[in-house]
């Protein structure tokens, strides 16, 4: 990797991940990928991704080709030429830097910036820290929300009559929560 590649990979800028490499493919270095975002799209316009280890190592890696094989994608890296090259990036995560993230509308949030979030009621008592966004099928997330000290868990539901105020920037969400809700 050139100094240049490693410098840029090595930035302290936030990382987006979008896919994550599951298995090689074929004789020519390709990898099939679990797709991690919503926008597919995406991908026709990608240059380059930044591989994300499981140890934490960051490279940049050049798109040589991709397309979609069911509800996964291919992609060919330049200088990924076998099966041996290839199967160094199973496990990685494949990443954008978050300035170059798909902007989303007004009200509606990527599932990691409300991870860490604080949680409180509207009267100022604390919940917990969302933990992880669950998807439920049912077309409403809840949120995984973790308070170590009562050692306790809340599944709360993403709703707006539930959560009335989400600021990201602050990492804090306050809720309204109906009767009940915080009581198991």
């Amino acid at each position: 990797m050139s100094e240049d590649r490693e410098r840029e990979a090595s930035s302290s800028d936030e990382l987006v991940a979008v896919a994550r490499a599951v298995r090689t493919r074929g004789l020519r270095g390709e990898v099939v990928a679990d797709l991690l975002t919503d926008f597919p799209e995406r991908f026709e316009n990608l240059e380059r991704l930044i591989a994300v280890a499981p140890d934490g190592k960051r490279q940049v890696l050049l798109i040589e080709e991709h397309w979609f094989q069911s509800k996964r994608i291919v992609l060919k890296f330049a200088g990924y030429d076998s099966i041996e090259s290839a199967s160094a990036l199973v496990g990685s995560e494949f990443a954008v830097p978050e300035a170059e993230r798909v902007e989303l509308p007004e009200d509606v949030f990527y599932d990691w910036e409300l991870e860490g979030c604080r949680v409180e009621t509207v009267l100022g008592e604390n919940v917990g820290r969302v933990r992880e966004v669950m998807r439920t099928g049912g077309g409403v997330e809840v949120l995984v929300v973790e308070n170590e000290q009562a050692q306790r868990e809340h599944l709360i539901p993403l709703a707006e009559t539930i959560c009335v105020e989400i600021n990201v920037e602050d990492k804090l969400i306050r809720i309204d929560a109906p009767e009940g809700l915080l009581e198991f």
